[in-house]
């Protein structure tokens, strides 16, 4: 393939960054308590998203990957984690990888330089148009059943499931991370109206924010 025009996406220092839900000041909202909250939320902000393409059938990309990040390609409707760092599913030839914020440039050089220039694959930076919301708590799972068509009814939807789904009459990414952890990627453009959402669905049960 032919060389890739890479450069630094992520600010230099002392430059103001707002995450997608800045504007809703969840840093405030974490400092008031919610008695027996069934619900807690956190935005967890600026990490790095990647789109990683290529063959799962290319023992070379498939071995490239896994020697740059120490993962394993993972297979329909699932995710692997090591640490801070994972690795899911999106179609047959596409990953999403989301690394810690402002490693991404390194992990994608990385990427680049252990798989080369002569495997068909590609990496792009869409950190900028998504972000991560984390949903934690023993009533996750029927503010999901509100929210989605989608069955997460523990035999269809276990821990390290994730799959593309309708939500509220949007779209969003669900991945199951722990028993009571739920995360959603959500487009950029429609954190606001997820944010609004969520505030409503999870009304009965009680919302704390998380900083």
């Amino acid at each position: 393939m032919s060389k890739a025009n890479v450069y630094q996406q992520c600010p230099e220092a002392g430059v103001k960054v707002e995450t997608p839900l800045h504007h809703a000041e969840l840093d405030k909202l974490a400092s008031r308590s919610v008695a027996n909250a069934g619900v807690t939320l956190r935005e967890k902000k600026l990490l790095g998203h990647l789109v990683l393409r290529g063959s799962a059938h290319d023992a070379a990309f498939a071995e490239g990957v896994h020697k740059a990040l120490g993962l394993e390609l993972p297979v329909a409707l699932t995710l692997v984690a090591k640490g801070d760092t994972s690795l899911q599913w999106l179609g047959p030839d596409e990953w999403l990888l989301i690394v810690p914020g402002g490693e991404e440039f390194a992990v994608e050089q990385k990427l680049r330089k252990v798989l080369g220039e002569e495997l068909h694959y590609s990496v792009v930076n869409v950190g900028g148009g998504q972000t991560l919301l984390e949903l934690t708590g023993p009533k996750v799972r029927e503010l999901l059943m509100k929210s989605t068509s989608y069955d997460v009814h523990p035999s269809n939807f276990p821990v390290g499931k994730a799959v593309g789904t309708i939500f509220a009459k949007s779209q969003c990414v669900i991945r199951h991370t722990g028993e009571d952890t739920w995360e959603l990627v959500v487009r950029r453009s429609f954190a606001d109206y997820f944010w609004l959402w969520l505030q409503d669905a999870s009304a009965e049960y009680g919302l704390q924010i998380a900083a």
